[in-house]
């Protein structure tokens, strides 16, 4: 089925689940605007993940997936799409667009998928060599070769920049002071959790002398986090001397966002945070155990990673079977003194 560019009027996109994948598609999301300029573009996300784009210029709505098979179907087809871009690559997001009746639906043949989609595209060989921002922007440049038979997009830079609203802002900064933060001292936000992998935490009870370290450097410290990692920051609580602000579990990613856009510093392992610091240009260091810092790593000039791997590592494991050495080998002075560094560094190119 041949597509023609004024045949694409209405475009949805499947963002990915997680809220740093979901990131990591913005550069595709900017290009594809640049791409269909007078197309309306929806992007439907699931409720979380979705606050992501809450306020983005370069979509025009965003659609937080109902529950339930038929629901989120009646969504798609009340949005009347003429294309799917299909970033996520479940099973179940190209059945929602068959039985919504979009007529050309567009995505990886993972998860055995390639019998519901018009255009079946195949996993790049260099999937695991790229960063994860390339897998998406790739979806994009198939969608501009068969359009305009042009390759411009597979060449792009990936440009990543999100921006949060004063009033967002402003309303982050009202909770914070609510939960006891002093408004005259630099703010430190830290993510010791992380919801899909046991493995990728630094230890909490380094976390909880990074915070000591911190707030005996004058700063406010929040810890941040899902309901899901609540655990881990009780036990970064209980360790550390001074108690820091716990937030965790406690707001919605739109708000979370919001904190991290307000932010001196942000320190986190290799989770989503890390890549909505980055994207904020919130000064942010992360760190890095078992994953593959290659495809993962915040691409920004305003973060740093941060790690000293074994031989073992990126082993890429949700649990280590030995003993945790690629965390266990970073100390907390090493952290603190880089920490100092991204949050200085910034503040050089900012007056500069």
């Amino acid at each position: 089925m041949k597509m023609r560019p004024y045949d694409i009027g209405r475009v949805v996109v499947r963002a990915p689940t997680w809220v740093g994948d979901a990131v990591m598609s913005v550069p595709a999301l900017r290009e594809l605007r640049v791409l269909l300029p007078a197309a309306h573009i929806t992007v439907a996300a699931q409720p979380g993940t979705a606050d992501v784009f809450l306020g983005a210029d370069f979509i025009d709505h965003v659609m937080p997936i109902e529950s339930g098979f038929f629901a989120s179907v009646g969504q798609l087809r009340r949005g009347k799409f003429d294309l799917a871009l299909l970033f996520q690559n479940a099973f179940s997001a190209a059945a929602r667009a068959v039985a919504a009746r979009i007529r050309f639906r567009i995505g990886y043949h993972s998860d055995r998928r390639a019998p519901l989609l018009t255009t079946a595209l195949p996993i790049p060989a260099w999937k695991n060599e790229r960063h994860e921002s390339f897998y998406y922007l790739n979806i994009v440049a198939e969608l501009e070769r068969m359009l305009f038979r042009s390759t411009r997009i597979a060449n792009a830079q990936p440009q990543f920049e999100l921006a949060v609203s004063e009033d967002r802002k402003n309303q982050a900064q009202a909770l914070l002071e609510q939960k006891g933060a002093l408004p005259d001292r630099p703010l430190a936000i830290i993510c010791p959790g992380s919801v899909n992998s046991r493995a990728k935490r630094w230890p909490a009870e380094r976390y909880a002398e990074l915070c000591d370290r911190l707030s005996g450097g004058g700063m406010n410290v929040v810890l941040i986090g899902s309901a899901a990692e609540m655990d881990v920051s009780n036990d970064v609580c209980a360790r550390a001397k001074h108690d820091p602000i716990v937030l965790t579990g406690k707001t919605a990613v739109g708000e979370m966002i919001s904190l991290i856009s307000v932010a001196d510093v942000l320190v986190t392992n290799d989770t989503g945070p890390a890549h909505i610091g980055a994207a904020m240009g919130t000064p942010t260091l992360v760190i890095f155990g078992p994953t593959n810092p290659l495809t993962t790593f915040p691409m920004s000039p305003h973060a740093q990673i941060i790690r000293e791997p074994p031989d073992c590592a990126p082993c890429m494991l949700r649990d280590c079977p030995i003993d945790h050495r690629c965390m266990t080998a970073l100390s907390v002075d090493s952290v603190f003194k880089k920490a100092l560094v991204v949050m200085r560094r910034d503040q050089v190119q900012t007056t500069g």
